[in-house]
């Protein structure tokens, strides 16, 4: 296990525990991706960085091999022309080239393994972000279903108590104008039978007048 993977596993851990504890989970893991976006584009910068030092040693490594080769052409020259002083001067530049060829390959050859274990990070630091942010999205879709679970629950909750409550007060209020409609209606009535009726001296004394009259028109024809 590289140490990277080391490095993210107890930080994944760490994460956990955090978000275990954390009073507000989103808003942590909004915090969360914000630290990791940074270190995505820290790590992105840090890679076309190694990615130009590589192509620069690749340049001086190649620049290096194709002097050698140069010199051991002129050399060969020299040796032919008999010039073997000459050779040899040219030689000692080729033995230079070499080495400096070798020693650029070398660090060329660290640079790209350090490019491919940068890609690798980025890539995971990617995956990492991605995955985080699907679930901050699905966790978020879940609260927002739950929370509209919870008040079409408290509206069926107030619907179902509150109609038979309605209606039983309506029916109150009803029976309250019924009674005092019969109410009213007994009173009428009470009054119509107490003016219209008997028992009333006033009207006994009015109607055995009337009655004495028509008695003195029937004798009187």
């Amino acid at each position: 296990m590289s140490i990277f993977r080391r490095v993210r596993d107890i930080t994944v851990a760490s994460l956990n525990e955090q978000l275990e504890r954390a009073e507000d989970p989103v808003r942590f893991i909004d915090q969360y991706l914000i630290s990791q976006r940074e270190q995505i584009q820290q790590s992105e910068r840090l890679y076309q960085q190694c990615v130009s030092h590589a192509a620069s040693l690749r340049a001086q490594y190649l620049s290096a091999l194709e002097t050698k080769e140069k010199r051991e052409h002129q050399a060969m020259l020299a040796l032919k022309a008999g010039e073997e002083h000459m050779a040899r001067i040219v030689l000692q530049e080729k033995l230079q080239a070499e080495e400096k060829s070798a020693q650029y390959h070398e660090l060329y050859e660290q640079a790209k393994q350090s490019i491919l274990e940068l890609d690798e990070e980025l890539q995971q630091l990617k995956s990492d972000y991605k995955e985080v942010a699907d679930k901050r999205s699905y966790y978020l879709a879940r609260m927002e279903s739950a929370r509209l679970q919870q008040r079409l629950h408290a509206r069926s909750s107030v619907m179902q108590d509150g109609t038979p409550r309605m209606f039983g007060r309506l029916e109150e209020r009803v029976s309250d104008m019924e009674l005092h409609a019969r109410t009213l209606r007994d009173v009428r009535r009470m009054g119509r039978e107490g003016f219209y009726g008997g028992g009333n001296p006033a009207v006994d004394a009015e109607m055995e007048a009337l009655r004495n009259r028509l008695k003195q028109e029937g004798a009187g024809t």
